[in-house]
């Protein structure tokens, strides 16, 4: 047997890749439950002052077998929407481990069941002048401490988009509203005891340290009865080789000695959280698809896939880089990996079989088509695409094109492969239409 393993971080081999799509079919997701855990435990075991609660991102990666293997390893929810609380409850996670941090306003029905849920325990952060006014009297009433998010007007993120601190996203009450904000809730005797900062995903690792101190000038000006501060997620995760994953000891000793200032000088005790998702579950994922074709132009070769963009649409959204394995067929060994050496100068551009010119796996920050080197498959090879397991099962068009969600499986600490998600089909793709 030949070289199987796919890189050094992760159990997935290409023979359990290929028993895989044996037993499944393709296109599948695989997420290893083992790097999972590890990802879980280095955020743990990150450096705090006075008591530290890490809450999984759950918009990263929703399924309900991977946040029960979350949530028992110790951490708590960060959740974006209704949906996804009552989503989370029905995976067995209590409402006091969900914080519910979102862009939704509530009235009507929706009011009722957030009055509800706060009343039986969630965590609420009101992210606008709206929401806080929405919830105000009730809140009032029932002795209710919502957290409040602040927009610092200063970010980062790995792109544009993925932004959410400068002055073109509006995620959170924005500092130039806080005074109004501060006021209505003096008003209504709302105590803001939780306060919450997220700049971005993928921030540098820089720019988070200064959000730390940001943060911490904020509830020194503002927050006089503030004793819980999130310095929210994007700690990055590397995907490529050529990437640096956030240092979490280092930027947990750095929050630490900040926060241990703060207490020094106000003798208050600031309990850190932080909601990482892209760093847990990132490269536990695999998405595993079969060459079915290859085709050439004057300027590259295309190795065209079953699963492209459906399953991950990062590369079209971003222009994120994702690693390509090659795997024999019979899954005896991996042809190439960017993980290793690649023999030979073939190389080609990764496309799916969407009608699409952006359904490519291998685009750069403008959108263009970028051949990768590669061994060159033949067709019933595998090629799997790394780095799958955040923010592509849960945010890709599984249903353009009318194809269906892909299948996913967990490969478990033990080694053995399991179903966690049924393949969808094409019933049920129309079965709402009328």
């Amino acid at each position: 047997m030949e070289n199987t393993r796919l890189n050094e971080f992760s159990k997935l081999s290409s023979d359990l890749a290929a028993r895989a799509v044996k037993e499944f079919g393709s296109p599948i997701y695989i997420y290893d439950e083992s790097l999972i855990l590890k990802r879980c435990q280095e955020c743990l075991d990150m450096p705090h002052a006075y008591g530290l609660t890490v809450r999984y991102a759950m918009k990263a990666n929703p399924n309900r077998t991977l946040l029960k293997i979350i949530t028992g390893a110790g951490l708590h929810l960060d959740a974006s929407s209704l949906n996804e609380v009552l989503r989370a409850h029905m995976a067995g996670v209590p409402y006091e481990k969900i914080m519910l941090t979102t862009q939704e306003a509530y009235e009507g029905e929706d009011m009722a069941l957030l009055e509800k849920l706060l009343l039986d325990g969630l965590k609420y952060n009101v992210c606008s002048l709206r929401q806080l006014y929405l919830i105000g009297d009730f809140a009032c009433k029932n002795y209710i401490e919502p957290g409040i998010r602040i927009h610092p007007g200063v970010g980062s993120g790995e792109s544009a988009t993925r932004n959410t601190g400068d002055d073109y996203s509006c995620f959170g009450i924005h500092l130039s509203d806080l005074d109004e904000a501060l006021k209505y809730a003096w008003g209504k005797w709302i105590k803001f005891k939780h306060v919450h900062v997220h700049i971005g995903s993928g921030a540098d690792s820089e720019m988070w340290r200064q959000n730390i101190d940001l943060e911490l000038g904020i509830i020194e000006k503002h927050f006089k009865e503030t004793d819980s501060v999130c310095f929210g997620g994007g700690l990055k995760e590397a995907r490529m080789p050529s990437e640096q994953s956030a240092d979490i000891e280092h930027l947990g000793s750095y929050a630490k000695k900040q926060i241990n200032a703060f207490y020094k000088k106000h003798k208050r005790k600031l309990k850190m959280e932080i909601e990482p998702g892209t760093y847990i579950a990132a490269n536990s994922g695999y998405a595993v698809t079969m060459v079915i074709d290859k085709k050439c132009t004057a300027r590259a070769n295309f190795i065209v896939t079953d699963g492209g963009m459906e399953l991950n649409s990062r590369p079209l959204l971003y222009g994120s880089k994702h690693p390509v394995y090659i795997v024999a067929a019979d899954g005896s060994c991996v042809k190439s990996s960017e993980f290793g050496d690649i023999p030979g100068d073939y190389s080609a551009v990764v496309a799916g079989k969407c009608c699409e010119s952006g359904d490519c796996q291998t685009l750069d920050m403008d959108g263009h088509a970028t051949p990768r080197k590669m061994a060159e498959p033949d067709i019933g090879d595998i090629a799997i695409i790394g780095g799958t397991g955040a923010y592509c099962s849960s945010m890709a068009p599984f249903n353009y094109n009318s194809h269906t969600q892909a299948p996913e499986v967990l490969l478990t600490k033990n080694g053995d492969l399991r179903l966690i998600r049924k393949r969808q089909t094409l019933e049920q793709v129309l079965e709402n239409e009328i």
